[in-house]
C-alpha cells in the first residue's frame, strides 16, 4: 500500500511544489517612481501586486538620477504609476532607454494643481491658494463624479505635463507644484487612480482593489479630520513657518497654514549667503517662530538661520520622502501624523 500511494503522494507534493511560485509569478508587477506613491499602491494592491520603488526611502525624486538597474526594473513592469505635475523629470528618458510596454497611470490626474507663481518674496503660495481653490469641494466632487476607468484607460495622457519641460525648474517659482500628495484630499484622488489603473492592468483583482481602496480611503479621510483638528488648535499668530525648500504649499491650503519657502532654493543646490541673508530678513520682518528641516535637505542653513534669528528648529519634516521601516514615517499616513505633531508641537508653544 505505501508503494502503491508513494507516486501519487510525490506527485501532489511536485504539483504543490510548484504551486507556489506560480501564485507568485501571477501577481501584478507595479513600478512606482518613488516611496509616497509605493505605499500607497501596495495599499490599494494589497497581495495581488509586488510593487518596487525607483526613489526609496529618503530618496530625493527632484534629483534623482536612474540607473540601468532601475531600467530593467521597469522593462518587466506591466503598470508604472508616476506622480506627474513635471515631478520626475527624469522618467520619460528612463521610459524611453528601458522600453517599458506596459500602462502608465499619472497618480495626479484630477487635482486641481497649484501654480508656482514668480515673487519678490518667497511666495505667499499657500494663504492665495487657499482663497483661489476649494479643495474640500473639489476631493467631495472627484469622490463623486469623475470617470476614472476613463483616466485609467487614456493612460492620463491629458496630465502628463511632459515632465522633460518641467525638469529643470519644476520645484521653483513660476511652474507647477507637484506636491499635491501634501494635501489628504489629493491623497484621495490619487488613490482612486491607482485603483482604477490596477482593475485596467487586472479585470480580475477588481473586488479585491475595490474594497482596499475603499478600506484605504475611509482611513485617508479619518487622518484628515485629525489633521484639521490639531491644526486648528494652533494659535494663529503661530501659523506662519518657513521650511527648506517649497514642497508644503498644498499642504499649507488644505490647513490653512501660511508655509514659505525660499525663492529659488531647490534640493538641488545649496541656498546662497544672499538667500540666507533674505531669509534672516523675512523671518525678523514677520516675526516667523519656526523653521523646519525637511528629510530630504541638508539641515546646515536652516541652523545657521535659527542661530541667526532665534527662531527655533521645530524639527523635521517629511516632504517629498518616506522614512525607512524603522524610521518615523514608513507610510503615507505615518507621515502625516509625524508631520502635524512635528508641527503642533513647536508652534501650540511657540511664544
Amino acid at each position: 500500500m505505501r508503494n502503491r500511494f508513494l507516486p501519487i503522494a510525490a506527485a501532489a507534493l511536485f504539483a504543490l511544489g510548484f504551486a507556489q511560485p506560480a501564485h507568485a509569478d501571477d501577481k501584478v508587477k507595479a513600478v512606482a517612481s518613488f516611496s509616497i506613491l509605493g505605499d500607497m499602491v501596495r495599499n490599494v494592491g494589497g497581495d495581488r501586486v509586488e510593487v518596487l520603488e525607483l526613489v526609496g526611502p529618503d530618496g530625493d525624486g527632484h534629483t534623482y538620477s536612474p540607473t540601468p538597474a532601475d531600467a530593467k526594473t521597469l522593462a518587466g513592469a506591466q503598470i508604472f504609476f508616476v506622480n506627474g505635475l513635471g515631478f520626475e523629470g527624469w522618467m520619460e528618458r528612463l521610459e524611453k532607454s528601458s522600453g517599458f510596454k506596459g500602462q502608465k497611470i499619472v497618480a495626479s490626474t484630477g487635482v486641481t494643481p497649484r501654480e508656482m507663481e514668480e515673487d519678490d518674496d518667497y511666495g505667499d503660495h499657500a494663504k492665495d491658494d487657499h482663497d483661489d481653490h476649494d479643495h474640500d469641494k473639489h476631493a467631495k466632487d472627484d469622490h463623486d463624479d469623475h470617470d476614472h476607468d476613463k483616466h485609467a484607460k487614456d493612460d492620463h495622457d491629458e496630465h502628463d505635463h511632459d515632465d522633460d519641460k518641467h525638469a529643470e525648474g519644476h520645484h521653483h517659482h513660476g511652474g507647477l507644484d507637484p506636491h499635491a500628495w501634501q494635501s489628504l484630499d489629493n491623497g484621495v484622488i490619487y488613490v482612486k487612480n491607482i485603483r482604477d489603473g490596477l482593475i485596467a492592468a487586472d479585470p480580475e483583482g477588481k473586488d479585491t482593489y475595490e474594497a482596499n481602496a475603499k478600506a484605504y480611503i475611509e482611513a485617508l479621510e479619518a487622518e484628515n479630520a485629525a489633521v484639521k483638528k490639531a491644526l486648528d488648535a494652533i494659535p494663529e499668530q503661530h501659523r506662519r513657518i518657513i521650511t527648506s525648500h517649497d514642497a508644503f504649499g498644498y499642504f499649507g491650503a488644505a490647513y490653512d497654514l501660511e508655509v514659505l519657502a525660499p525663492e529659488d532654493v531647490s534640493t538641488e543646490s545649496e541656498p546662497s549667503a544672499k538667500d540666507v541673508a533674505e531669509i534672516i530678513r523675512q523671518i525678523r520682518k514677520e516675526k516667523i517662530p519656526a523653521i523646519f528641516m525637511e528629510n530630504i535637505t541638508n539641515p546646515a542653513f536652516l541652523e545657521q538661520i535659527s542661530r541667526d534669528t532665534g527662531a527655533k528648529i521645530g524639527g523635521t519634516l517629511h516632504s517629498d520622502a518616506l522614512s525607512g521601516p524603522d524610521g518615523s514615517a514608513p507610510t503615507y499616513i505615518d507621515m502625516f501624523k509625524h508631520n502635524v505633531e512635528t508641527l503642533t508641537s513647536a508652534l501650540a508653544s511657540s511664544s
